[in-house]
């Protein structure tokens, strides 16, 4: 297949999964956080030094590419795994067995688990995992740190234990009193067993990539307790359903198989820069720092802005790294990451080649909904969309926090 075919495809900038094609069989599954990109990027110079030769014979043997789209890249992360394990595709599965992978697994115990297994540690024929039996297995996931991410936030919306040890209750038909703060940290409410095992099927719906069944059962039982007048049910149904289309999944935007990728950038720091402001005042600029793909939070400098009187990112932006740039006792990073487009990429390379510093610069595109839509200028530097994505993601988190500290010393 060629770039130029791309067009016919009619690709659209949203989350999804895409299938290249020979005819009727299925190459390759993966999924994007905007199809259209993600695609396209199969089609540039550098595919065999970043994706590897079978990728490349992979793309070279396709005639076509199909592809669903979803809501959110949660979503295309598990609709990826079922695909897969439906389809088998060669270029996913060549030279792997599924002992090489891992699964999401929900444990069948009175109280389930949702646990992350590999697939060494599972026996398929009797659906056990050492002493443990299975109700459900989901997967095979390419990814461990996307499916671990992946449950993570899953649990955020439907939360459950994945605690290592089995939940216990007195007896099998006594109401777990056991409260989930104390398990999972998160969950307030008090443990009741029936509304658990409802939990326990909306996340096998999710998990085997049934996310339109589920809101179409989230929306029934949230009219349905409307009717009965049992408001806080319906609440409860309809913050799930907001949940599922909100989720903030910016960490699962890595796309796609990056070992090679990821090869290049071991021992690389990262640096990433954003700001923060109320209506112009109380200006702050963070810097973050990530390592391995890993966030280094003793590395992290605050910066508050002095020589911009207005809202003016760029200009707060200049105003950082000229400050940073002053520090050489800071170790040089191997990229830069600016949250913005193409203007705010330009205005920090601009500062740094003044500097007499060639590092690159990468830019976050965001959306109207201020999540990743494009990163721009990771791939030919040797940096994986997930590290731009995190290291920009890392700072605009850093940054509110340092702005809401500032602001509420000057309300004081």
């Amino acid at each position: 297949m060629q770039r130029s075919e791309l067009v016919k495809f009619d690709l659209p900038d949203v989350p999804g999964v895409y299938l290249f094609k020979q005819g009727r069989k299925i190459l390759y599954v993966g999924k994007a956080t905007n199809l259209r990109d993600r695609v396209k990027s199969y089609f540039d110079d550098d595919l065999i030094a970043t994706r590897g030769p079978r990728v490349v014979d992979m793309v070279t043997k396709a005639d076509r590419i199909a592809f669903e789209t979803t809501p959110t890249v949660l979503e295309a992360l598990v609709r990826e795994a079922a695909l897969i394990k439906k389809h088998r595709p060669s270029a996913n599965t060549e030279g792997k067995d599924d002992k090489t992978f891992l699964y999401a697994a929900i444990t069948n115990e009175m109280i389930p688990r949702v646990l992350m297994i590999r697939g060494k540690d599972i026996d398929f024929k009797n659906k056990k995992s050492q002493d443990i039996a299975l109700r459900a297995l989901y997967g095979p996931f390419p990814s461990g740190a996307q499916l671990k991410e992946g449950l993570r936030l899953i649990r955020r919306i439907f939360p459950f234990f994945d605690t290592a040890k089995p939940v216990t209750v007195q007896s099998k038909h006594q109401a777990a009193k056991i409260e989930f703060n104390a398990q999972i940290k998160q969950y307030p409410r008090t443990f009741e067993a029936g509304e658990y095992r409802r939990t326990i099927r909306r996340v096998m719906l999710f998990l085997s990539g049934r996310g339109k069944e589920l809101r179409a059962l989230l929306e029934h039982e949230m009219r349905a307790a409307a009717k009965n007048e049992r408001f806080e049910d319906a609440a409860e149904a309809r913050r799930e359903l907001f949940a599922l289309d909100h989720i903030q999944d910016v960490s699962l935007i890595k796309d796609g198989n990056l070992t090679g990728l990821r090869a290049n950038t071991a021992s690389a720091r990262i640096e990433a820069y954003d700001t923060a402001h109320l209506s112009g005042t109380n200006a702050i600029g963070v810097m973050t720092v990530i390592e391995d793909g890993v966030p280094a939070r003793r590395e992290y400098r605050t910066f508050r802005i002095r020589s911009v009187q207005k809202n003016d990112d760029i200009a707060s932006l200049k105003e950082i790294l000229m400050r940073r740039i002053k520090h050489p006792e800071w170790s040089f990073p191997k990229a830069i990451i600016v949250d913005g487009g193409k203007a705010h990429k330009k205005a920090a390379e601009n500062v740094l080649s003044a500097a007499g510093l060639n590092i690159p610069v990468i830019a976050v595109v965001k959306d109207e909904r201020h999540r990743p839509r494009e990163v721009i200028g990771a791939h030919r530097v040797f940096v994986s969309d997930a590290d731009a994505v995190l290291a920009n993601s890392e700072a605009h988190r850093f940054s509110l926090a340092r702005h809401r500290r500032a602001r509420s010393k000057s309300i004081r």
